[in-house]
């Protein structure tokens, strides 16, 4: 017997599954806390830009967008809007494709 059937299949992870896979234990999002005080404005929106853009990467991999190239402007937009996002500005969507370029 070949050594591949003797080994136990593995569970299906998101990317592979049919459907959604559910998570064991219950998601609890991470308290939020104030930003700190005292920052020029555009310190605010570069993190915020960079705080969205990490959600809708993750949110994109998810969906099984893998490569930049995959990940169009409307593509982008389409999943924050299916998460409860408000559409990125185009320089938002280059931030996600950054994101994604750069975590291979």
């Amino acid at each position: 017997m070949p050594a591949a059937a003797l080994k136990p299949k593995p569970l299906p992870t998101q990317s592979t599954a049919k459907r959604a896979v559910l998570f064991d234990s219950p998601y609890a999002p991470a308290e939020k806390r104030p930003l700190p005080a005292g920052r020029p404005r555009e310190w605010y929106v570069t993190h915020n830009r960079r705080l969205k853009a990490m959600r809708l990467a993750i949110a994109l991999l998810d969906s099984g967008v893998y490569l930049p190239s995959q990940a169009r402007n409307e593509t982008i937009r389409s999943t924050a809007e299916s998460i409860g996002v408000q559409p990125p500005s185009d320089t938002t969507c280059h931030m996600v494709r950054a994101l994604m370029r750069y975590s291979r």
